[in-house]
């Protein structure tokens, strides 16, 4: 086992800068801490920890706002006596030797001894504000304790953001090296680049840094394979679906509710999935005007507006047909057969190829008609869920708000767009699980449907939707 360095590193900054938010965001825990959009809210100093191959490597100190900077440098000048020539160190050490400044500074004195005995800080600052006076003071006397310095600019996706203004107050007291981290909506990589930032800051912790920088990058890949196959797998899944539906009105009607059901039953376990996986909880999308409520989709999967929200070009006959389960008369000797089934296909196709449906042949004598999900649906359930995929990878720990769900991709400004994902791909496999009811079964360990999972979720992984993503 690879022998690491220990480190121990303060976070630290004014009050309610966003020190809390951000350890929430680098730990994934949505339960460290507390956060309140008021001063003060972080009293005493708490731990989080990071490990490598078992061992505890590094612990983060979550530490008190900084609130009387000002007086605090005052008092601190005021402690040297005439003739001392103290270093910073040395008076950081007279002060926190002092009982009285122990009393009336009580959360910086808390704030300085964490930094005294860490190897370095987090200085997190929030952009949205000016650099005031206290700022610069406080800058200064974090210098006082001669330990590296690396500032954190959080918020910076806000419209109110200002950065230049901080970069050259940290110039004028010598400290050239920044890093820009939204606790709430974070880069993909930001913990990552948070790391190789530490590790050119700190040499002595150089190589436990660059390990847990790999491991950061390891964990985001394996959660975005492990998301996307959830999603392939709920297409290959539905696709496979296969069902006699009786064809008189009523019974038909009632027993098409329940296998509408069952698909929508299939989708809402696989958001629950991904929130589970992305480390947040169903209540983190209760509000009402968000895609999701409860783990569920407000728009319904079997709507129109579900494809026009998906950017998803209805089309016309049979794939009307299919969104809203309706059987079509496609034969002129008066045989229905499941829209599902004849989505996007000719009379003479289906003449063509009539062995080809001898299932509904049968069905049809049986007075039955077989019902697949189309493939627009199809289709609904791959957009929609790689958005929501998209969303919580840009989404911080620290959010206090509601998830927000684009309504299509990017790079889609029509309902004719082209969909995010290589179309021809996505059908081959939706075509090739269709063959193979027996797929629909979760539990099924066949090898070619494994295979036919693995080709979608490489076709969503490639998309430019992740590509995009990834250059936030």
């Amino acid at each position: 086992m690879t022998d690491y360095s220990v480190l121990r590193v303060a976070v630290v900054g004014h009050t309610n800068t966003g020190k809390t938010s951000l350890l929430r965001t680098l730990t994934r825990d949505r339960a460290f801490g507390e956060v309140a959009d008021a001063a003060g809210t972080t009293r005493q100093v708490q731990a989080a920890s990071a490990q490598l191959d078992g061992q505890e490597v590094l612990t983060w100190y979550d530490t008190p706002g900084l609130e009387d900077s000002m007086a605090l440098y005052d008092w601190i000048e005021q402690l040297t006596r005439p003739g001392q020539r103290l270093d910073g160190p040395d008076r950081i050490a007279l002060f926190l030797e002092d009982p009285q400044a122990r009393q009336r500074f009580e959360q910086e004195y808390r704030v300085l001894l964490q930094i005294m005995d860490s190897d370095a800080m987090l200085y997190v600052v929030d952009v949205r504000d000016p650099v005031l006076p206290k700022h610069r003071d406080e800058l200064h006397l974090l210098q006082l304790c001669a330990k590296p310095v690396l500032p954190v600019l959080n918020f910076t996706a806000s419209a109110a953001a200002q950065t230049q203004p901080w970069i050259e107050a940290f110039a004028r007291q010598g400290i050239h090296m920044h890093l820009a981290f939204d606790s709430v909506t974070p880069p993909s990589d930001g913990e990552q680049v948070l790391y190789d930032t530490l590790a050119r800051l700190l040499g002595q912790g150089k190589t436990t840094l660059q390990a847990l920088s790999r491991q950061a990058q390891t964990a985001r890949d394996q959660r975005r394979e492990a998301a996307l196959e959830l999603v392939a797998r709920l297409c290959v899944k539905t696709a496979a679906i296969q069902r006699n539906l009786p064809q008189e009105k009523s019974a038909f009607q009632k027993a098409l509710a329940q296998q509408q059901t069952l698909v929508r039953h299939f989708e809402h376990e696989v958001v629950a999935d991904l929130l589970r996986l992305y480390a947040f909880a169903p209540d983190d999308y209760t509000a009402s005007e968000v895609p999701i409520t409860d783990g569920q989709w407000q728009t319904d999967l079997f709507s129109k507006q579900a494809l026009i929200e998906a950017g998803i070009s209805l089309g016309k006959g049979a794939a009307v047909g299919a969104l809203t389960g309706a059987a079509v008369d496609v034969l002129s000797a008066g045989l229905t057969l499941g829209a599902g089934t004849l989505a996007g296909a000719t009379v003479g196709s289906v003449w063509q190829g009539v062995d080809h449906w001898g299932s509904q042949v049968k069905a049809k004598l049986l007075g039955q008609v077989q019902w697949r999900v189309g493939d627009d649906v199809l289709k609904v359930i791959a957009v929609r869920n790689l958005l929501l995929i998209r969303a919580l990878e840009q989404r911080g720990h620290a959010a206090q708000g509601q998830i927000e769900v684009e309504n299509k991709a990017p790079n889609q400004k029509t309902a004719s767009d082209a969909l995010p994902f290589d179309l021809e791909v996505f059908e081959r496999a939706i075509a090739q699980s269709r063959l193979h009811p027996e797929w629909a079964d979760e539990v099924s360990s066949d090898g070619a449907r494994q295979v036919t999972v693995q080709a979608v979720a490489h076709c969503f992984a490639v998309c430019p939707l992740f590509a995009s993503a990834d250059r936030v």
